[in-house]
């Protein structure tokens, strides 16, 4: 590249620059945020040779305080309320959601009999992790914050194969078994005691961005049990409670509570012709 070149690239990027509306925390600073809180939370694990916390409680306590507050600076233009107003409400909000995540490991445990305790599904489970993310996710979004929460659960995403949008509504002790594949869309509403096996899609019929603010993802009531690669679409469909749906099954229609969905295969045997 000419000094010429140059120039003229390092302005095509300067003029680029100047267009963007938002500026974002790295990507690193955000999982590392994520994971010193799930950490903080459940200190079930450790590196070696030292402890996963260093410090006291209240120190580690006050760290992610000023980290979360760190992660929220360069969002400063985009926020409605003050970084100090949204870091304290969140932080008041965390023992609520630390219920609600232990919630969720103990069904995991409860439900899965290859599960040999709590311990083993909070530092091994990918499950468990992308709930988790998905719950302080969830909170930052609550709170008014952009992008950040999706950002979070991109980054489990990208650690677990499970992507939920930190927009979802989901209800307490949700168990995710194996979960590579599942995909639960921005306005998917999930009640309490659901199960999802691995491939489940819980998506749009339609991607339109004039569908934006309409609701495009299904509503899976209390106690449904989906299993893996069933896809269930669209904003109307409902998925009444204590419903199976079954693997490999495809639905853009609502079900009635107490419904078994199956996907039929056909079995066709060759014959040798003597």
């Amino acid at each position: 590249m000419t000094a010429e070149q140059q120039e003229l690239f390092f302005q095509r990027l300067s003029k680029q620059n100047e267009k963007y509306r938002y500026r974002l925390p790295s990507r690193q600073e955000g999982g590392r945020f994520l994971q010193r809180l799930i950490n903080f939370l459940f200190p079930i694990s450790q590196d070696c040779g030292k402890s996963t916390q260093a410090g006291s409680l209240p120190e580690v306590y006050q760290e992610l305080q000023q980290q979360l507050d760190c992660l929220l600076s360069p969002l400063g233009p985009q926020l409605t309320r003050d970084r100090s107003e949204i870091s304290s409400h969140f932080f008041e909000e965390l023992p609520t959601i630390y219920n609600l995540i232990l919630l969720d490991a103990q069904a995991i445990t409860e439900n899965d009999p290859a599960s040999v305790g709590i311990e083993e599904v909070i530092a091994v489970y990918p499950g468990f992790m992308a709930i988790a993310t998905y719950r302080i996710a969830h909170l930052l979004a609550q709170c008014g914050v952009p992008l950040l929460p999706r950002m979070l659960t991109e980054f489990a995403h990208s650690q677990t194969g499970i992507d939920i949008h930190p927009n979802a509504v989901i209800g307490h002790s949700f168990f995710i078994d194996h979960g590579t594949g599942v995909v639960i869309g921005e306005t998917t509403h999930i009640g309490n005691n659901v199960k999802l096996y691995q491939g489940v899609t819980l998506g749009a019929t339609h991607v339109a961005k004039s569908l934006a603010a309409s609701k495009r993802h299904p509503t899976i009531e209390d106690n449904v049990v989906v299993y893996a690669n069933a896809t269930i679409l669209g904003g109307k469909t409902v998925i009444g409670h204590d419903s199976v749906i079954g693997g490999n099954a495809w639905l853009t229609y609502s079900v009635l509570p107490y419904s078994h969905v199956y996907h039929q295969s056909e079995v066709e045997v060759k014959r040798q012709i003597a």
